[in-house]
């Protein structure tokens, strides 16, 4: 069998995906492979195609039992042999599944990395071929990650226990050229070859929103996407049981998962959330990696959080199927201070740490916090810096992120940011650091206590842009923030504002300064109505939604969730191309032959019913 024919037969597709053949070539004449690809582009496809055809065992070392147990339930639904091996599991489950290991009866085995050196795993590798070793989040192999696991650490050791050496994949969503590196030294890959796709997820809309109020924000969203599915990412667990609450008594179908929780209760959440019980989930990152719902239509971050890495990996969990999905991001200055805090006082699980390197990793956290800081101050387009963030080169307008979406005026800012850069010179010769809102008193020549005490008054800059409107002038500070002409002190008590070396040009006349700011007779009604214009999908709505009972019938009689049956991108192209049969169906993106089998009949029954009862063909 084929590489292709394993795609069609088993997952329902018909050609791959950008960078997935390259890779599975190369396993499949044994070569070690790093694959970065974005949340959604299908990685988990460049081990498990290889699976089915490679001699011998195939090993998935996943960080979390969530995303095992998921990812094993979407394989056996699509009649691959798989199965994981973790702490949860009952006495006779774990043995039960050592037994179809050693009989041959597993494709896949998926485990944690704590489960690689124990006496048991290790003797099923003497026992039996493993002709793959697939590393999935490769990035938490390293200290200069955002998601560093010391487990993973283990790997190595693991490796070099196997009395023949398999090939070796490693994958991730998010890795910089210093973490790729640690992933090929740590793993001992042997001439890998490397793989990036690229991290544009054009489904995916990005937003950034100061609102006066959060909350009131995230409803907003919740009503641009009614009865879809969506994640809420928050910094803490009171913020998660706050958010969860109040949704809850505003009539929302909502649960919350953090660490805190009993494991019986996440699990619980978490599946309801999964099987479409709850709308909502709200969550800190403890909730992270072990998500594959494909459906979810946005993720929220009610909290700044404290690296692009983080925050790219998190809202990448929305429209995995290739649905146009929202990302949007509530940023509040505050979250600064929250974060830094974090940094300062989180201790790393790495005892192979020297205080000098620990030094090391906590500034290299500020650095990406500052990242962070600057993303939110954008009011450029969003994927731009996304995309630059992450070494890719993209045009400096996508059309379709709130910056690009909002309505701007493009002014030559070169006077008044020469002003604002002055200003905190200014300042800072007088030994005093300020940030963002007092800049802006200052600058607007406000007379307020602290300004008077402290002689603010007295400053050259004092009042000089009392002519700007408050929004204005935060948007003029936001900018040059963004742009790097300022730096924000993350490190400190409070979070002040300093120069960079970039700004000397301007402040020397050697370099103008462009700004798109918003419009000052912009409605808030008019943003919302812009960002409401979500792609159209093209199909029949009542059809849609006819397949989609017909799924959750189905989902809760396998006991298994409902987008595991068929996504919501296959049920579009049902609903496109209106199948009449076995073959017609077989030509259904992400319907397989084995799906075919289990579920195709009910769902033609459901289209031929559909066609009849509005008096339509239904022929395509």
């Amino acid at each position: 069998m084929t590489p292709q024919a394993v795609l069609r037969e088993y997952f329902g597709y018909s050609s791959f995906r950008e960078g997935q053949e390259a890779l599975i070539a190369r396993i499949l004449r044994g070569g070690d492979v790093l694959g970065i690809m974005p949340t959604g582009a299908g990685k988990s496809i460049c081990y498990q195609v290889p699976a089915m055809l490679l001699q011998g065992m195939t090993v998935v070392i996943s960080p979390l039992i969530s995303l095992m147990q998921d990812q094993v339930t979407a394989l056996r639904e699509a009649g691959i042999p798989a199965a994981c091996l973790h702490s949860n599991l009952d006495q006779r489950a774990y043995f039960d599944t050592l037994d179809a290991v050693r009989a041959g009866e597993v494709r896949l085995l998926y485990a944690a990395p704590e489960r690689l050196m124990t006496d048991a795993f290790l003797s099923i590798t003497e026992q039996i071929a493993i002709g793959m070793v697939a590393v999935d989040e490769a990035h938490c192999l390293s200290q200069w990650g955002q998601d560093f696991r010391p487990s993973y650490l283990q790997i190595a050791d693991f490796l070099l226990e196997l009395p023949r050496r398999p090939v070796v994949g490693a994958f991730t969503a998010t890795a910089t050229q210093a973490v790729r590196e640690d992933i090929r030294r740590l793993l001992h890959l042997q001439d890998p070859l490397e793989v990036v796709t690229g991290f544009d997820r054009k489904n995916l809309r990005w937003i950034v929103e100061r609102p006066a109020d959060n909350y009131e924000a995230l409803k907003g969203v919740i009503r641009r996407h009614k009865g879809e599915s969506g994640i809420v990412y928050c910094l803490s667990r009171k913020d998660t049981e706050t958010v969860c609450s109040r949704l809850c008594a505003d009539g929302c179908k909502a649960a919350c998962y953090h660490a805190g929780l009993s494991p019986e209760e996440r699990t619980n959440n978490q599946e309801a959330f999964l099987r479409d019980e709850v709308q909502i989930i709200t969550a800190t990152n403890a909730f992270g990696m072990g998500i594959d719902k494909s459906n979810v239509s946005f993720v929220v971050h009610y909290n700044m959080p404290k690296s692009m890495e983080a925050y790219y990996q998190e809202a990448g969990r929305a429209g995995r199927d290739g649905s146009p999905a929202e990302c949007v991001l509530l940023y509040n200055p505050r979250d600064i201070r929250r974060n830094a805090f974090l940094i300062e006082n989180s201790e790393t699980e790495n005892d192979r740490l020297t205080p000098q390197q620990r030094a090391a990793v906590r500034q290299k956290d500020h650095e990406r916090l500052q990242s962070m800081v600057q993303y939110c101050a954008l009011t450029d387009c969003l994927r731009h810096y996304i995309l630059g963030y992450f070494g890719e080169k993209s045009p400096t307008h996508c059309g379709n992120c709130g910056c690009c979406l909002a309505e701007t005026d493009v002014i030559d800012a070169t006077v008044p940011a020469q002003k604002i850069l002055s200003c905190v010179y200014r300042a800072a010769q007088r030994g005093r650091n300020c940030g963002t809102k007092l800049l802006c008193d200052i600058l607007q020549g406000k007379n307020t206590k602290q300004i008077r005490e402290q002689g603010y008054d007295t400053l050259s800059t004092y009042g000089l842009l009392a002519d700007v409107s408050r929004q204005q002038l935060e948007h003029m500070v936001s900018i040059l923030i963004s742009r790097g002409y300022l730096n924000v002190d993350t490190a400190g008590q409070y979070q002040t504002l300093s120069l960079n070396v970039r700004a000397n040009p301007v402040l020397r006349g050697q370099e103008t300064v462009q700004m798109a700011l918003p419009q000052r007779d912009l409605k808030q009604t008019a943003r919302e109505r812009r960002l409401a214009e979500m792609p159209d999908y093209g199909v029949d709505e009542g059809l849609f939604q006819a397949l989609r009972r017909v799924r959750e019938r189905l989902a809760a009689k396998e006991y298994v969730p409902a987008y595991i049956i068929f996504s919501d991108a296959t049920l579009r192209d049902m609903c496109n191309k209106r199948p009449r049969d076995e073959n017609e169906m077989l030509a259904i993106s992400g319907v397989g032959k084995y799906k075919m089998e289990k579920y195709g009949a009910v769902f033609l029954d459901a289209i031929a019913a559909f066609a009849a009862a509005n008096a339509e063909s239904p022929a395509k």
